[in-house]
């Protein structure tokens, strides 16, 4: 009596999960969860709340995964206005911790509403598109590109580049996959390239320092170069084979600033090696790829947008956090995507590949 009835309780839980997109997030979940006791120190504080976020995070998921994307994208707008709004309340009454006012306090937590806006922006782009997808014209891409820029240059008010960036991106990426021309899109390369110089002088002088910094980090080596260095020194000294688990120099001699955080690469490098490294970016490689799939197979436009877009986001964190912890890219505040600690970012990135997953049931 009780096995029939546990086989469709089974049944009913995995049955809007994607199966290999599963298995490769479990996987770097358990290379995360080793680097972050690793990382933190051997306490399980971290650990402890990294796995109830990870929990909230499923079961957002799963609910995500449950629900059609079409009943998903009825959600864009007041989603958005949310994030608009929140981000405003940032600007009047965040709280700025390092210099940069990015967050909410919301009594029992705090709360970063640029983290929202990741996933709530390509989908008021996408809504967008998908309402006048019969009637397109160059007009709804440039109204497209107005709902891109108000989240954008409000994160930048924080200020938050690297945020900002990547939430813009996200819009940009919905406006690729709808059919923007390329000739419109290298204009606007040109154009950025012609800007430059202007948009050098509108920086703040720590995004210039970090800059400089990238060219030459020895410049400063106690200051604005102390990161970076570190954390090269870190995955060089990892060699092939890694120095092996808890056995960090770099990161338990305390020289790997925010090392559970922006710089847990750096961690798991020094005690993996590039061996490690190898199998944490194929485990990346695949989650694109199957995202990539599911967006190939979508049934509708929306869907099409948002699978090309969370996906290629997702590819984008990762490559700007190793990016930036290996010394090719400025530093930014990215996490590194499922591995570094953080609960917002965790909550919307299951959000993401829970719509994902959404997207890839409607086929079946």
């Amino acid at each position: 009596m009780q096995t029939p009835l546990l086989k469709r309780l089974w049944q009913f839980v995995r049955e809007p999960l994607d199966g290999w997109l599963m298995l490769f997030l479990g996987l770097v979940f358990v290379l995360s969860m080793l680097v972050l006791y690793s990382a933190s120190n051997q306490s399980f504080d971290k650990i402890d709340n990294k796995l109830v976020y990870t929990v909230l995070g499923l079961v957002v998921m799963w609910g995500a995964a449950r629900m059609r994307p079409q009943s998903i994208m009825n959600f864009a707008p007041p989603l958005y206005a949310l994030g608009v709004l929140l981000l405003l309340a940032v600007h009047f009454k965040g709280v700025t911790v390092n210099g940069s006012t990015r967050w909410l306090e919301l009594g029992i937590t705090r709360i970063q509403p640029s983290e929202i806006m990741k996933i709530a922006l390509p989908m008021m782009v996408a809504w967008f598109f998908q309402r006048f997808e019969l009637s397109l014209r160059w007009w709804h891409y440039l109204a497209a590109m107005v709902l891109i820029v108000i989240p954008g240059g409000l994160v930048l008010k924080q200020p938050d580049l690297g945020t900002a960036t990547l939430i813009m991106a996200a819009g940009f990426f919905v406006l690729y996959f709808a059919g923007l021309s390329w000739k419109v899109l290298i204009g606007g390369a040109v154009a950025f390239a012609a800007s430059l110089p202007v948009v050098w002088n509108l920086m703040h002088d720590y995004q210039k320092k970090r800059v400089l910094t990238l060219i030459d980090p020895m410049e400063d080596p106690l200051g604005a170069g102390y990161h970076i260095i570190q954390s090269m020194i870190a995955i060089g000294s990892g060699g092939p084979f890694g120095k092996g688990w808890l056995n960090g120099t770099q990161t338990h001699l305390d020289y790997i600033p925010e090392r559970t955080t922006d710089f847990i690469f750096a961690v798991y490098s020094e005690e993996f090696g590039l061996i490690g490294n190898i199998i944490l970016v194929v485990l990346y490689l695949l989650i694109v790829s199957r995202g990539l799939m599911i967006t190939a197979r979508a049934q509708t436009l929306y869907g099409r947008l948002m699978g090309g877009t969370i996906t290629m986001s997702f590819f984008v964190y990762a490559f700007v956090n190793m990016g930036m912890v290996a010394g090719i890219l400025p530093v930014v505040g990215v996490p590194l995507p499922l591995v570094s600690y953080g609960g917002t970012a965790t909550l919307t990135l299951m959000l993401g590949l829970g719509m994902l997953m959404s997207i890839g049931n409607t086929r079946r």
